[in-house]
């Protein structure tokens, strides 16, 4: 509520809450004037349903009457209290923010400790500890598994961890320094460099090539030229790649978006864009260090 561009919306929004309040306080009001006869017995409104079901003009009841203005009550005081009308901020000064810092420091009272245990130790000696393990699948699947997947194989535009296929490297620190310090990844847009579709045709023959499959030896050759010219800086003469700067391995039938034909000539035309967040404001190195080891032991599985 504090983030209005014009002091118009917390006026208009203050407005609609008071006038809401001003509303039901009118309402309970003209309702609250019936008053049961002499002889004690309420009025037909005229009202019948099921043919002798008939509505009695009755005053509201005491209880419920003033059950409603304990209510109105306590909005107003609420009101005073939090943040609710436009940009007021009530006058305990709450917000969603304090309150989720200050839940994230009582947790890190009670589980910090728990995570600190496990920083001095050498991460590969850590990927062995069943109990460090337990406890990097669990940050795992909280943090991670939306894009990594639950059981970190992956998905499209994001890489399976349990392979032996690395963009930056997957030695244990390196593996740390990802998860601490996020990635970004640019392949730009080669359409134009390559001289429009027939270029970025040639260049997927040829990168098909690189992988083993069957292709027009004529088209993957203009496709290596073009090859030579404006990618072997980042995938190397021989297509390996590069982790100093996270271009991927072509040789290896391992594809980041897919390995189709129309894919790959997507990939070259318009150019890919991956980032990799940042953790370490987030969970801190102590979290880091055990995902670090968590991970790296799901690609020795199958070593």
């Amino acid at each position: 509520m504090s983030d209005f561009n014009s002091e118009f919306w917390s006026w208009f929004i203050s407005a609609i809450v008071v006038g809401g309040f001003v509303w039901m306080l009118y309402l309970l009001q003209i309702n609250n004037k019936v008053e049961l006869p002499a002889d004690g017995k309420a009025k037909p409104t005229g009202h019948i349903w099921d043919e002798d079901l008939e509505e009695l003009n009755n005053p509201l009841p005491r209880w419920w009457l003033y059950m409603f203005y304990i209510t109105i009550v306590f909005g107003v005081v609420y009101l005073i209290l939090y943040p609710g009308m436009g940009t007021f901020k009530g006058v305990l000064g709450w917000t969603q923010i304090s309150e989720y810092e200050t839940a994230v420091a009582k947790a890190e009272a009670e589980f910090g400790p728990l995570y600190e245990r496990y920083l001095n130790e050498d991460l590969a000696v850590l990927a062995a500890d069943d109990d460090a393990l337990k406890t990097g699948e669990r940050l795992f699947v909280n943090y991670c598994s939306t894009c990594h997947g639950s059981d970190a194989r992956g998905a499209r535009g994001f890489p399976n961890l349990r392979d032996h296929d690395w963009l930056y490297g997957g030695e244990p620190e390196t593996i740390k320094a990802t998860i601490l310090h996020g990635r970004t990844g640019a392949m730009p847009s080669w359409e134009g460099a390559l001289g429009g579709e027939e270029g970025v045709a040639q260049v997927a023959e040829y990168v098909e090539q690189l992988v083993g499959r069957e292709v027009d030896d004529e088209v993957a050759a203009a496709g290596k030229t073009k090859y030579d010219m404006f990618c072997v800086g980042c995938h190397q003469a021989d297509g390996t790649g590069s982790q100093a700067v996270g271009a991927p391995n072509l040789t290896d039938n391992i594809w980041l978006y897919g390995g189709s034909k129309k894919v790959i000539k997507q990939s070259i035309a318009k150019g890919r864009n991956g980032r990799m967040p940042a953790h370490a404001d987030f969970l801190g190195e102590a979290k880091v260090h055990i995902l670090a080891a968590y991970i790296y032991s799901l690609s020795q599985e199958n070593k």
